[in-house]
């Protein structure tokens, strides 16, 4: 509401909106209006009126009633149209005035230079897959309209258009409680409900109901073993004679040797990480990368704008074409060891090792790594064996107390380990250095940003990621979520990236970036945290709360 003219302007966001050329604009349509309908939005009306009686009585002297153009989240759309060379796209601009400059701007950039200039993760046409189609899209933009100036929670999962991707074992997790969440179309177990409890999480910017059943499956992973499933991977196929040669062009690390597992990043020219990776070597010619799943487009993009033209690389998005399932805790390799005749003492399956694994009937591709920090192993099957796994997995740990964890339980047990994730702590406004992932650089090779990533290795980094432990409110406890302010002295000297409460070391924690000249050990000041308005103290970790010399997934 304001004034406009003598009068007053009224504008809402009904909450029963009506799609509008929900498939596609016509062509003559240019700046016309469509017929005014106050019956759709008489119930904003009859609130405005309550507040501002005079609006009732003085009439109404014009409706404008027009379109305006919604993603599914609300954000622009920006960027390379996949599939089609020099094509481009800037939609879904909603608020033409207020956005406008910036995607001319970072469009015009990315045309003329490759790279637009700026973070733009979250008008990124990449940041929507194959099942963002016309009918979710219509599902989440009524959503997202009618949610338009409600607060959403840090862990409130919103309903519309969902379930859309599920995987064969859906129903097993589904029976043994999950409480669901979805990311990039695709269900997920974000934890684990007691039986015979509603499947539910209340939403807060506080700690939630899941509280004790996350502390639960953080301790089984730490003192007995865990499985969780490992579907939500983006997950790439890539083969062909020259597809070493080509990997090592893009890829920050050494490539592996057949049989065996490394840890990678890949930059842009300006040295900043356009994603993280494990890269696994299957054969002479054949790699398995295993990434972000949000960025799985973003990444295809980037692959595929540099793929030679000779034909000797092939790049496959797997999907859910592949499944997984990961063990995980001091007891998974007794659980896996009772289904395989291979050997998995660590003499003869080391860590870091990739090998195919028949787990009892079902063929596999196993990895020795965990994200947990914990002795591990991910299992890889084609969907069709992803059931049998699970009852295998699940009958053989029964002795050794299996426990199924979600994705609260391996956020929590990440952040125990200083864990970094993609989005939060990786993404194309920091450098490796930066983000403390040295060890995922080797200068034997040529790779993009190298240059790049030199000057600033002769230079220094300005700024570092670090870890805090965070003293909560004993009275109100919070934990930082991300993106909170980092104050040091009195001062904001950096942004929360990713936090949360470290169940089992009892620890609230955060990661985040502050000047480089702050982290060192003998540095004098004061770091505080503000978490929902109020500063909490907070303290440099400079090591890993749990096992900080990684010894627990080495044994």
């Amino acid at each position: 509401i304001r004034q406009e003219g003598g009068g007053m302007l009224l504008g809402t966001y009904e909450q029963h909106a009506v799609p509008w050329a929900p498939k596609e604009t016509p062509w003559d349509f240019g700046a016309q209006l469509l017929k005014p309908d106050l019956d759709r939005i008489t119930p904003e009306l009859e609130v405005a009126f309550r507040h501002y009686p005079a609006m009732a009585t003085v009439g109404i002297k014009r409706v404008i009633n027009g379109p305006f153009t919604f993603a599914p989240d609300g954000n622009p759309l920006v960027g390379p149209v996949p599939g089609v060379r020099n094509y481009w796209v800037a939609c879904g601009v909603m608020a033409g005035l207020s956005q406008g400059g910036g995607v001319g701007l970072a469009l015009a950039t990315w045309m003329t230079e490759g790279d637009p200039g700026m973070d733009i993760w979250g008008m990124d046409v990449a940041r929507f897959g194959g099942y963002a189609t016309i009918g979710y899209t219509n599902a989440k933009v009524r959503e997202n309209y009618a949610r338009r100036f409600r607060i959403t929670f840090p862990n409130e999962e919103l309903p519309a258009g969902r379930p859309l991707h599920t995987t064969p074992i859906h129903d097993r997790l589904t029976a043994a409680n999950a409480v669901w969440g979805a990311a990039y179309g695709l269900e997920h177990a974000l934890w684990f409900q007691t039986a015979g409890q509603e499947p539910v999480e209340g939403v807060t910017f506080r700690r939630s109901n899941a509280w004790d059943q996350v502390a639960a499956e953080c301790t089984a992973v730490r003192e007995r073993v865990g499985l969780i499933e490992t579907a939500n991977f983006g997950k790439y196929h890539v083969t062909g004679p020259g597809a070493a040669t080509w990997l090592s062009s893009l890829l920050t690390n050494r490539i592996p040797a057949v049989g065996r597992i490394v840890l990678t990043a890949m930059l842009n020219p300006q040295g900043r990480i356009l994603g993280e990776f494990t890269v696994a070597r299957a054969g002479e010619h054949e790699f398995f990368l295993f990434g972000s799943h949000a960025a799985e487009a973003h990444h295809r993009r980037w692959f595929v704008e540099h793929l030679p033209s000779d034909g000797s690389v092939s790049v496959r998005v797997l999907g859910l074409s592949l499944v997984g399932l990961s063990l995980a805790g001091p007891r998974a390799r007794d659980v896996l060891q009772k289904v395989t005749d291979t050997d998995l003492t660590t003499t003869s399956f080391r860590f870091m090792d990739f090998r195919p694994v028949d787990v009892g009937m079902i063929p596999a591709r196993v990895g020795r790594l965990s994200y947990s920090g914990e002795l591990g192993y991910e299992l890889w099957v084609a969907p069709e064996h992803q059931r049998a796994l699970f009852d295998l997995l699940m009958d053989a740990g029964a002795e050794s107390g299996i426990r199924l964890f979600g994705f609260r339980a391996l956020m929590s047990l990440r952040l125990e380990k200083s864990f970094g994730t993609w989005f939060r702590e990786y993404r194309p406004i920091y450098t490796p250095l930066e983000a403390g992932l040295t060890s995922y650089i080797k200068l034997d090779h040529e790779f993009i940003g190298r240059a790049a990533h030199e000057a600033e290795l002769a230079a220094g980094p300005g700024r570092r990621l670090v870890t805090m432990v965070v003293d909560p409110d004993p009275d109100d406890p919070a934990d930082a979520i991300g993106d909170e302010p980092i104050w040091h002295d009195g001062k904001v000297v950096g942004w929360v990236t990713s936090g949360g409460y470290a169940h089992y070391c009892k620890a609230s924690l955060a990661l985040g970036y502050v000047p480089t000249h702050l982290t060192a050990p003998d540095s004098n000041g004061h770091f505080e945290i503000e978490i929902i308005g109020r500063r909490r103290p907070a303290r440099l970790q400079l090591t890993p709360v749990f096992d900080p010399e990684g010894r627990r997934m080495r044994q």
